[in-house]
Formats: C-alpha cells, sequence, structure tokens
C-alpha cells in the first residue's frame, strides 16, 4: 500500500475497524505508541532486576504486567496494519533498561521518580495523539481513541502509583524528572519518524 492511500481495515482480535484511514498516520501512531511500550517494558525490566525482590518489587511487577498488555497489542497492530517498528528498536532496548535500573540504583524513590517522568510524558504524548485523531474525525477513529485513552488511564495510575510511592523524595527530583522527560520527547520524535 502506498503511503498517504485512505484503506479499511478491521482489527481482527477486537473487531476494530478504521475506514478511510490515513495509512501515513496511523504507521506514525502505531510505530511511536509501539516504540513506547516497548521502552516502557524495558524501564521496568531494569526497576524489577535491580527492585524486584525488595518490598516495592510487586508494585513494580503490578505496573510491568499492564506495559506487557500495551505492547502486546501494540505488536497485533503492528501485524495487522503492516506497520515496521522504529529502527531504534535496538537503542530503545539498551536506553530503557539502563534508565530503569540506574534510577532504581537510587532506591525505590529513583524508580519512581523515573515512573513519574515516563508515565506523565507518555500521557501527555497519548493526549497529543487524541486531540490530533478528535480534531480529524472522532467517528472514524472511534476504536482507535478508546484503545488510546484506556492506556493514557492506565499511565496516569502508573503515574500516581509513584507519586504514592514517594517519587518527589528521589535525589534531585524536579532535575532528574526533566532530564528524563527530556529524553522522552526526543525519543518519541525519533521514533514517529524513523
Amino acid at each position: 500500500m502506498a503511503y498517504g492511500r485512505r484503506t479499511s481495515v478491521r482489527f481482527r482480535s477486537s473487531g476494530m475497524t478504521l475506514d478511510n484511514i490515513s495509512r501515513a498516520a496511523v504507521d506514525r501512531i502505531i510505530r511511536v505508541d509501539h516504540a513506547g511500550e516497548y521502552g516502557a517494558n524495558r524501564i521496568y525490566a531494569g526497576q524489577m532486576a535491580v527492585l524486584g525482590r525488595t518490598s516495592v518489587g510487586p508494585v513494580i511487577q503490578k505496573m510491568w504486567d499492564q506495559e506487557k498488555d500495551h505492547l502486546k497489542k501494540f505488536n497485533e497492530l503492528m501485524v495487522m496494519f503492516r506497520v515496521r517498528p522504529t529502527v531504534l528498536m535496538p537503542l530503545w532496548n539498551v536506553l530503557g533498561f539502563a534508565l530503569g535500573a540506574g534510577t532504581a540504583l537510587l532506591g525505590k524513590e529513583g524508580a519512581m521518580a523515573c515512573t513519574v517522568a515516563v508515565e506523565e510524558s507518555i500521557a501527555h504524548h497519548y493526549n497529543n495523539q487524541i486531540r490530533t485523531l478528535m480534531e480529524e474525525d472522532p467517528e472514524k477513529y472511534e476504536e482507535l481513541l478508546q484503545l488510546i485513552k484506556k492506556f493514557r488511564d492506565e499511565e496516569l495510575e502508573h503515574h500516581d502509583i509513584g507519586l504514592d510511592h514517594d517519587a518527589e523524595l528521589a535525589p534531585a527530583y524536579a532535575v532528574l524528572k526533566s532530564i528524563i522527560q527530556a529524553g522522552c520527547r526526543v525519543a518519541i520524535y525519533l521514533s514517529e519518524r524513523l
């Protein structure tokens, strides 16, 4: 299928259908969201490698399990829409794990600060996608919108869990959060395009 061509596709697992969709727009959304969920999985893997046997391990595991579900869904969408992943997957693999493990080495608070920063960035990104799809045609994108809204709400739950588990007590919390969020913005920008 050529880019820019409009098509109709049914989501096999959910019955979701998108009629008259812009292939380039859907490719971009699925590619970047897949990359984000993959990165989140690697972050939680890094956190679990360091903190998995501590009192906060079950909390991290629960959030990670939800991220695994998100990634599974975007893996399905990649196949259904024949979207290639970002070429940066090997980089996100290493950087995601390193970010998760590195912040976890600061303790529970560092890991939770990372969670707050990343999940806030992803929720903001999902809100931008929701806004774009709503402006385009909310009826046409209804099922994709519902999926993104559901995942956004779960990311916000993770954000709140991080705050409830002392994220703001991490060393240099504001600086750490700003650096991580800047990295998220770069990752989103690059993953949409490459």
